[in-house]
């Protein structure tokens, strides 16, 4: 009796249904997407003739494709979804790659794209608790993200945003056309979320997941064009390591027939379709009439900061005695001294030291700080406390001459001694910059002369003439250089300064 069965005996039996729903799994996991049945030919259990299912039955093709640089776990069964170790804070590559066949989505042919990362819970349990979640875990750990991007080890990500409200999610710009790689850090561990138990504890699943969108007509990016996730638990330092080591070992001592049922390691974990968060980029970026306010530049201790004389666009000093200075005295009120942590760029601990006066704030010592704000944060808040400025480049003595008026007064008071009542002080310049413009500003700020009044600087020469003042000049200056200076007035409304 010959044991062949007909197409149709077999499609009936939901035979080819779950063979080919076994190779999409697998498939998935190698990063090509699901098996089609052309891919399974040489089986002898198919008819050439109906080998190809219909084009309109064909798997949806990604437009993106995003692969996390780090290994899964060997000890995963076949038919479940992959899980990656990761350590606390260590920062791992996700590439993201254009996967668009000719002619798919048109619209973002050379232009930029947004997208968003997040990590969030993967057990829906704590999904329905999250706000409270991470509150929680807010409290615990003042100052610090839930997730961060390496803006020096990334590539083409531009315009990074974070959310001070948003711990746990970065967003930014790329350009599918160009190689896109970001670098994110994940600082909350598996074990912060598991309530304890007897006889230890056992972290919970996290979720990476990516939300990809377009601009619209409005310029907005709000068009959702793609998402993708994985599972991941989070160790601390080094932890992964250990875990990936003894899941491999456990496997290792397996029999062959055993290894079968599971998923072998891969060395990248590729993110697989899923559903868009629920936060659309409107209820996540723009909750309020003005454009994003909320949502601002990635300000990050690891980042790049404004100059110590700048301060935020939005707070600038309000005329007080506290607004208006640099260091915070300890007779500062409670509302004082929130504005002076926004004018020096402490915005996110404004709410943690609400209630905290200028002699409260000022009790607190660096090591008090540091575990409150983080390293960084915290050392950058007791530096400014402590009010340790930066070594100036330059300083220079600064006098302005008295009129030829008042020199000829004093001369007449004096019987022709010039030394009686012509006593000149000096006012210290200290430059951060070496720089014409440095020199000015310092200049009109020390005699209390309005900036944009002088029109040039200039430096006595010999015979009598007049040099510009220009940054190579300045950066000749000697230290502690001594000058007189006048000043003449300009053909408009302006006038000169000239250094003797």
């Amino acid at each position: 009796m010959a044991w062949v069965l007909k197409m149709d005996e077999v499609i009936e039996s939901g035979l080819v249904h779950d063979f080919d729903a076994s190779l999409s799994g697998i498939g998935q996991e190698l990063g090509a997407g699901a098996y089609s049945m052309s891919d399974v030919l040489a089986l002898p259990i198919f008819k050439q003739e109906d080998s190809s299912l219909p084009p309109e039955n064909e798997p949806k093709h990604p437009p993106f494709q995003y692969v996390m640089c780090a290994a899964t776990s060997p000890a995963v069964k076949l038919h479940d979804e992959t899980l990656t170790y990761l350590n606390q804070g260590q920062s791992y590559e996700i590439r993201m790659l254009d996967n668009r066949k000719a002619g798919d989505i048109p619209e973002i042919n050379g232009k930029l794209v947004k997208s968003i990362i997040r990590v969030v819970f993967h057990d829906r349990r704590l999904q329905y608790t999250e706000h409270q979640q991470l509150e929680g875990w807010k409290w615990n750990r003042p100052g610090d993200r839930l997730l961060d991007l390496d803006i020096p080890m990334s590539v083409g990500v531009i315009d990074i945003k974070t959310n001070p409200s948003q711990l746990n999610a970065v967003e930014f710009l790329w350009d599918p056309t160009k190689c896109t790689s970001a670098f994110i850090q994940v600082h909350c561990i598996s074990t912060e979320f598991t309530p304890r138990k007897h006889g230890g504890e056992k972290g919970v699943p996290f979720r990476i997941q990516v939300d990809t969108f377009k601009q619209t007509e409005n310029g907005e990016y709000t068009d959702h064009l793609h998402s993708a996730s994985c599972q991941i638990k989070v160790f601390k330092p080094k932890g992964a390591d250990r875990k990936q080591k003894t899941d491999r070992e456990k496997m290792e001592k397996r029999t062959a027939h055993e290894k079968e049922k599971y998923q072998p390691s891969y060395d990248t974990t590729i993110l697989t379709e899923c559903s868009p968060w629920p936060d659309t980029p409107t209820t996540f970026v723009n909750n309020s009439p003005t454009p994003a306010p909320t949502f601002t530049s990635a300000q990050h201790s690891t980042y790049s900061v404004p100059d110590s004389n700048s301060s935020s666009p939005n707070h600038q000093g309000d005329g007080t005695s506290q607004g208006s200075g640099d260091q915070l005295h300890p007779s500062a009120t409670i509302q004082e001294t929130q504005q002076w942590l926004l004018k020096h760029r402490f915005s996110t601990y404004t709410r943690l030291f609400s209630n905290f006066s200028g002699a409260d704030l000022l009790k607190l010592t660096r090591e008090d700080l540091v575990q409150i704000c983080g390293p960084a944060d915290g050392i950058r808040l007791y530096n400014a406390l402590k009010s340790r400025s930066v070594r100036p480049r330059l300083t220079i003595y600064v006098c302005q001459e008295p009129s030829r008026s008042i020199q000829l007064e004093r001369q007449d008071a004096g019987s022709g001694d010039n030394s009686n009542g012509a006593i000149y002080v000096y006012h210290a310049i200290y430059l951060e910059e070496m720089a014409a413009s440095e020199v000015t500003r310092k200049l009109a700020l020390a005699f209390n002369i309005p900036l944009h009044q002088i029109n040039q600087v200039y430096r006595q020469g010999p015979t009598g003439i007049h040099i510009l003042v220009s940054d190579q000049m300045v950066q000749n200056f000697q230290d502690e250089s001594c000058f007189l200076f006048t000043t003449i007035k300009a053909e408009n409304e302006g006038f000169h300064i000239i250094l003797k």
